[in-house]
């Protein structure tokens, strides 16, 4: 993250620890890890003398007491890297009965695309429980458990979460939502590092099609990444649609960017888990927010 000035803090010189590969400030170089990273939603128990970043995300979500209220699921493992074009995630996730899903299914919708634990989403829903509803996709089953397992136990009433592959479901799962779409946020997805894996990254043609066909005029698009290859080519695929999405920086100057149009923050109020175990690390997370534009009848 920058600072107000637009330069980056000052962070210790990194190490690797060599049983793990975390990069590790200088000074902690040595001290005992208690978990490796066991993927993007899960931030590595890292002990640097008596913190870790697990310590910092219990801080952020402290009021939802999630960590207690895990139940029969216990702790959950999951795999890191999944293949979203593998054919197990080939067919649509069926459509919810909307009135059952929630209270108001008429409530703008936000949809968080790769949504992780779901303790984001879950912030944010109860934070607003009258004015949106909120959907989280995630291809991973056993988060999806018990992120639903999290929303009952809390007793809200206006988010839920569905295993779905958002590339092939989200058309779908859109167009038969009764209210407007307002907000869709992919967050820090799986990078996909090898050249010959991109192809699986998230945020292609097909996606951004869908999103600016259903989101509703003046709605809302919100990425981010920690790594600035994959920020860059999310942005690129909403920026090659100049004509349906503006940057949020160019109407309103109250938005802090840096000289780049990288956000300075994020604008939803709280951090991602994979935010602040990126922070923590000592990296910098990108950020981008596009409006959709009003469309002449003409075009």
């Amino acid at each position: 993250m920058l600072s107000a000035g637009g330069s980056p803090p000052a962070f210790p010189r990194l190490m690797r620890h060599g049983r793990l590969g975390i990069a590790l400030p200088r000074f902690l170089h040595g001290k005992v890890c208690s978990a490796e990273w066991r993927g993007a939603d899960t931030i590595p128990e890292k002990v640097t003398g008596t913190l870790r970043s697990t310590d910092l995300v219990e801080r952020e979500y402290g009021e939802l007491n999630l960590k207690e209220r895990l139940g029969h699921l216990g702790h959950v493992r999951i795999r890191q890297h999944v293949n979203p074009l593998s054919s197990t995630f080939s067919a649509p996730a069926p459509v919810p009965d909307w009135k059952e899903v929630f209270r108001d299914p008429t409530l703008p919708l936000m949809i968080d695309i790769g949504c992780g634990s779901g303790r984001f989403l879950i912030w944010l829903a109860k934070k607003c429980p009258q004015e949106k509803n909120y959907l989280g996709l995630e291809i991973r089953h056993k988060l999806v458990e018990r992120a639903q397992f999290w929303v009952k136990d809390l007793d809200l009433s206006n988010i839920y979460f569905l295993f779905a592959n958002a590339t092939v479901s989200f058309d779908q799962l859109v167009s038969t939502y009764p209210g407007p779409l307002v907000l869709v946020s992919i967050l820090c997805p799986d990078p996909h590092f090898k050249r010959r894996h991109w192809k699986r990254r998230v945020v292609d043609k097909n996606l951004v099609d869908s999103i600016s066909r259903n989101l509703v005029t003046g709605g809302q698009v919100f990425i981010q990444s920690d790594v600035l290859d994959v920020a860059r080519d999310m942005r690129a695929q909403f920026d090659s649609l100049s004509d349906i999405f503006d940057p949020v920086d160019l109407s309103d100057q109250n938005v802090p960017c840096d000289a780049d149009g990288w956000l300075l923050n994020n604008p939803l109020g709280i951090r991602t888990e994979r935010e602040i175990h990126a922070e923590f690390e000592g990296g910098r997370v990108f950020r981008r927010m596009f409006r959709k534009k009003e469309i002449s009848s003409s075009m």
